[in-house]
């Protein structure tokens, strides 16, 4: 099947701003696709239209499709033949892999129409944001299939993956969804939080009392056991058991034969505060773990204890499970409380302590695995600084013929510029998408024509954001984490926004 259908599918997606159209054109696509007997090829289809790729990172980022040769006149690509490419490029390293895989992706493009061009450049940097999101493709398969909407959402929550659920459904019909159950060794999409806006907010919105739990700053992972073979997995449930041997060794030492459990995996100092993100991160980023910082990892909820799922059962009934099998120094920290002035002492001590903030969380709230539920909540403290835009970016899907992303820089004292720290399309609504691009449009140093355009660095804009961490990808070594727009400050001249050295303190006392 060509991929030009799949293209031209998702521009439409993008286009439509009706949910019922938008699920409609997804399920005929995916029935089309199934009609080909190739379930990789549903689950592939499923995959991209979501924005994800089955191969997850390829190592092709906005940098490599910068500048991309002209487009086919004819489409000849087909899904199959797509998949394979990006597998290949995945699969590139070692000495000259920039080269190969620049290689790669130049031939993949040459061979692509205007229409496959734009969907590929969308997917592989991330910006194919057309509302093909989780709930939406689950209506979809189960109005190509007829199998009930609940009955598709509990096998993808089950599988930790919509897009197998997907090719099952659509290639052997329901029967195949009662295979998806809980079972140590293949990972479900683990539960999400809502934010609070404080101590308050979430006590008032979780009913009166609530638990709260030190939100450590560490790498949220999920471990299955199953009798003497133990599996470890991202939030993003990749397999990262050989990285995280400390995390095999503290599971195996705990009571239970099979479990699933949800914890934190993290580097402490010798006095018990953590180390900085990226010093748990590089423990994720090596295949082993060398002379690296040692990893602690502390649990927080119980999924699957010794044949009985635990997922429908209340907060309260994991946690007491949990609390049985885990010893307290493995445990993260908790309180439950209805006192605010408990709680807010609570998440002092946590923010004292070098954390992140705290989660609150409902006593009689299921695990909805794969969901951002109402019964869990974020709290934590947000920084805010005011940067200068420096450039931004032609948005796509609904933002089509917008200038949505932008481009952070914080004032250079030393140079007189500006050191870029990252990029945001969050937070924007469409009032200020509209005034926005009318105002870059004004600022544009040069053409509009280009993905990007580049400004005169004269607007600015207040940006929240969770923290600041080292990067390799900009010029001054720092990036700030969920970077999201305020408000733009037209009170505010450039020469009055925040300096690379307020960012640079914030990073060195790990904020």
């Amino acid at each position: 099947m060509l991929f030009a259908e799949v293209a031209a599918a998702s521009a439409d997606i993008a286009s439509a701003s009706a949910r019922l159209a938008k699920t409609g054109r997804i399920a005929a696509l995916l029935s089309r696709v199934a009609a080909h007997g190739d379930a990789r090829l549903v689950a592939v289809t499923a995959s991209w239209l979501s924005g994800e790729l089955p191969q997850r990172q390829i190592g092709v980022g906005w940098a490599a499709l910068r500048s991309l040769p002209p487009p086919a006149t004819t489409p000849t690509l087909t899904i199959a033949d797509v998949d394979a490419r990006f597998t290949r490029i995945g699969e590139v390293s070692g000495k000259g892999s920039r080269t190969v895989r620049a290689e790669l992706v130049r031939d993949l493009f040459e061979t692509a129409s205007d229409t496959e061009q734009t969907f590929l450049r969308r997917l592989l940097s991330g910006e194919l944001r057309q509302g093909a999101l989780a709930g939406v493709m689950s209506d979809a398969v189960a109005e190509a299939t007829g199998i009930p909407a609940a009955e598709v959402r509990r096998a993808a929550m089950l599988a930790g993956a919509l897009p197998t659920v997907a090719a099952a459904a659509l290639t052997a019909g329901r029967p195949a969804l009662a295979e998806f159950r809980l079972r140590a060794g293949r990972p479900v999409g683990p539960m999400l939080a809502q934010t609070a806006t404080g101590i308050t907010d979430a006590l008032q919105r979780l009913g009166g009392t609530a638990v709260f739990e030190a939100k450590l700053d560490g790498a949220r992972v999920q471990i299955h056991r199953a009798g003497s073979a133990v599996s470890v997995y991202t939030r993003s449930l990749d397999d990262v058991t050989a990285r995280l041997p400390e995390v095999v060794a503290a599971t195996l030492a705990l009571p239970a034969t099979d479990l699933i459990a949800d914890a934190e995996a993290i580097a402490l100092r010798p006095d018990g505060r953590p180390h900085r993100f990226q010093v748990t991160a590089a423990r994720f980023g090596r295949k082993h773990p060398g002379d690296l910082e040692p990893l602690s990892v502390f649990f927080f909820d119980l999924l699957h204890l010794d044949g009985e799922d635990l997922l429908d059962l209340p907060t309260r009934d994991r946690l007491t499970a949990l609390d049985t099998l885990v010893p307290g120094a493995q445990r993260v920290d908790r309180l439950v409380t209805a006192d605010t002035a408990a709680a807010q002492q609570f998440l002092d001590r946590t923010l004292a302590a070098g954390h992140e903030g705290v989660m609150a969380k409902s006593l009689s709230a299921p695990y909805e695995a794969g969901r951002r539920g109402a019964g869990w909540l974020k709290v934590k403290p947000v920084h805010t600084l005011d940067l200068v835009v420096l450039a931004v970016e032609w948005g796509s899907g609904r933002r089509t013929g917008t200038l949505s992303n932008i481009h952070l820089g914080a004032r250079d004292p030393a140079t007189g510029g500006f050191v870029m720290l990252g990029k945001t399309f969050k937070g924007m609504t469409d009032a200020m998408l509209e005034w926005q691009t009318r105002r870059f449009t004004d600022l544009a140093d040069g053409s509009t024509e280009g993905y990007v355009v580049r400004l005169r660095p004269e607007q600015v804009v207040e940006i929240a954001f969770d923290g600041v961490q080292g990067s390799t990808r900009y010029p001054g070594g720092l990036a700030l984490r969920f970077a999201r727009v305020v408000r733009y400050r037209d009170d505010k001249s450039p020469v009055e926004a925040d300096t690379v050295d307020t960012v640079r303190a914030l990073y060195e006392r790990g904020g």
